[in-house]
């Protein structure tokens, strides 16, 4: 779709040349129609001087070729008339052996030509009624000369309209780009939401503005309020399922199941497993803690509280290590980058015999971030069924087998690639490769 500053510069364009076209053509009419008046009254004075020079003679009417322009003498001067009568008619010698273009009425003609010199005639016939007799004067006027420089002045009144046109759309791009900075201020606040850098946009902005940036705010406010009640909902459940765990526990523990041994296992087994998947999600929600909607995932400040978390979990007998650079950021939001590497750490961890690294490196296609740990690995015909959801190789290892499969849900959303291999470490390493977001 166009911008909006194009859509704007090809209506004003479409705008200024045709009315500019229909005001030129007019104009120009207006003022050929005008320099035509101008040049008929010349005429008509012509045809009265001649209509003077008649006199009646000796063989009756004739004409006094003192009382007449010298112009009508010179051949193709640009003069030229005729005077028809009932007797015969004469003609100026400037017409030579050319005979000039009789209008059937009185009135003023052009575009009459004129012979082989091609001449563009004004012609204007007038009847009068002299010495008692019908006359008419026919006079006419080279009008090559006027229409040559008429044309000058059309190109040149062409060229300048141009040239205002140019200017005109100089100057309205400049308006415009200058009328859309709020809009370009409002897609950088737009950008730092996404970046977490803002919770709100500014409400200052142009009239026209203010209702799409107070639906924006008001969606905000609400979403950031539904994400700290769904944070304080899951706290205030597993607050509240704690008492119950314990006591159940403890029932499953005392002498009133004593007759019923395997019941007693498998529910002390199903209330474990139950309590350390409360404990993980709350876990999970105290990493995420108040961060805005759509913050992104800054490995620098986010990494390190991640690992001291993971080794409050999982005790003091494995090596966590991490090697990242200092200024990565993944341009993904926060909590999802939290619970992909939650997963991949926590199933890491359980697995490890002593060391569990954390890869993640930045290169010109995206992000490749690398899990590996030192524990007894997986076939490579079993790595498939792991990222299956609920399928876990080895029963006695706590967890639900749960992680991968959310870890696989959230590579899936992102467009993003999940690969099980062998770990420089001897054990597993989970590779996720990820595409920068244009």
């Amino acid at each position: 779709m166009r911008s909006i500053q194009a859509r704007l510069s090809v209506g004003l364009i479409s705008v200024l040349v045709v009315v500019g076209l229909v005001l030129a053509q007019l104009s120009l009419w207006l003022f050929e129609m005008g320099l035509q008046r101008y040049l008929e009254a010349g005429l008509r004075n012509e045809s009265e001087n001649l209509l003077v020079a008649m006199q009646r003679g000796p063989q009756g009417l004739q004409l006094d070729q003192h009382r007449i322009s010298p112009a009508y003498e010179r051949p193709f001067s640009g003069h030229y008339f005729r005077i028809d009568f009932p007797e015969g008619h004469w003609r100026s010698r400037s017409l030579w052996d050319l005979e000039l273009p009789v209008p059937e009425q009185s009135g003023l003609y052009s575009g009459l030509k004129l012979g082989p010199e091609g001449q563009l005639l004004l012609v204007l016939r007038a009847d009068y009624r002299r010495l008692g007799q019908p006359l008419s004067i026919i006079v006419a006027q080279d009008y090559t000369p006027v229409r040559t420089s008429f044309q000058r002045v059309r190109q040149i009144g062409l060229g300048m309209g141009l040239a205002a046109l140019i200017a005109v759309l100089v100057l309205q791009r400049i308006t415009v780009k200058r009328s859309l900075k709020p809009l370009e201020r409002t897609r950088e606040q737009i950008a730092q939401l996404q970046l977490g850098q803002r919770s709100q946009l500014d409400s200052e902005v142009p009239a026209e503005l203010e209702p799409l940036v107070a639906q924006i705010n008001h969606l905000l406010l609400h979403t950031e309020d539904s994400l700290k009640r769904s944070r304080n909902a899951l706290g205030n459940l597993g607050h509240a399922l704690k008492t119950p765990m314990a006591v159940l526990l403890s029932l499953a523990s005392s002498e009133r199941l004593r007759d019923h041994p395997e019941v007693g296992r498998l529910l002390r087994e199903q209330l474990e497993h139950i309590q350390l998947r409360l404990s993980r999600e709350l876990n999970r929600a105290r990493l995420a803690g108040d961060a805005l909607p759509g913050v992104q995932f800054d490995c620098a400040e986010e990494i390190p509280g991640l690992f001291a978390t993971l080794e409050m979990i999982h005790g003091g007998h494995l090596n966590l290590s991490y090697e990242v650079a200092a200024d990565v950021r993944l341009p993904w939001d926060r909590e999802d980058v939290l619970e992909l590497l939650g997963n991949l750490l926590d199933n890491a961890c359980k697995w490890a015999d002593a060391q569990v690294c954390l890869s993640i490196v930045e290169h010109a296609q995206g992000y490749s971030i690398w899990v590996d740990d030192d524990g007894p690995g997986i076939p490579e015909d079993a790595r498939q069924a792991v990222l299956d959801r609920g399928s876990r190789l080895d029963e006695q290892v706590d967890g639900h087998g749960l992680g991968l499969g959310i870890v696989r849900d959230i590579v899936e959303s992102w467009s993003a690639r999940l690969q099980l291999s062998e770990s420089p470490l001897g054990g597993l390493r989970v590779a996720v490769d990820l595409d920068k977001r244009v």
